[in-house]
């Protein structure tokens, strides 16, 4: 089976404005900042395929939900921008597929453009993109209508950047 092919049917590049509460720190405090993932699911029968695509793209880890299904998944920035979105440069997604890889890739270069800082340092112009681009990406997923819980925080975030 064509890699690029199983990879164009099953996978996801995820884009996130996330909330993260710190319970086991005093006062439980609350952090918000993007996360961005490459995922692809799959069975236990395709665990032969998965680890092949881990092994030729160079990173991340598969992980088992239960015990006939597992993830093949890549969450670190520098992954994402030095190995992930290099392979797919090279081995373009069709469709809709390669529409929404696009839009993700624009994400992940203003994520690593900022990694290491605190939102708040953040260019207005950078967040705003994220917003915008994540609107866009969700246009690709509109089969899985998701709750844009985040998105008056993430503006609420933006107005408070210089």
């Amino acid at each position: 089976m064509n890699i690029v092919k199983a990879i164009n049917e099953t996978a996801c590049f995820d884009l996130q404005f996330r909330r993260d509460v710190r319970h086991k720190r005093t006062g439980s405090p609350v952090y918000y900042s993007w996360k961005a993932q490459f995922v692809i699911p799959g069975t236990l029968d395709k665990e032969d395929l998965l680890r092949k695509i881990q092994e030729i793209i160079g990173c991340g880890r598969l992980h088992y939900i239960t015990a006939r299904q597992l993830r093949y998944s890549v969450q670190s920035i520098d992954d994402l921008h030095d190995k992930v979105i290099p392979f797919f440069k090279e081995y373009p997604l069709s469709g809709k597929k390669n529409s929404d890889f696009e839009l993700w890739a624009k994400a992940i270069e203003i994520i690593y453009q900022n990694k290491g800082k605190s939102l708040s340092s953040w260019p207005k112009k950078s967040f705003s993109q994220l917003i915008d681009l994540q609107k866009s990406i969700q246009e690709y997923k509109a089969k899985r209508v998701q709750n844009a819980k985040w998105l008056p925080v993430a503006k609420t975030v933006l107005e408070h950047l210089k």
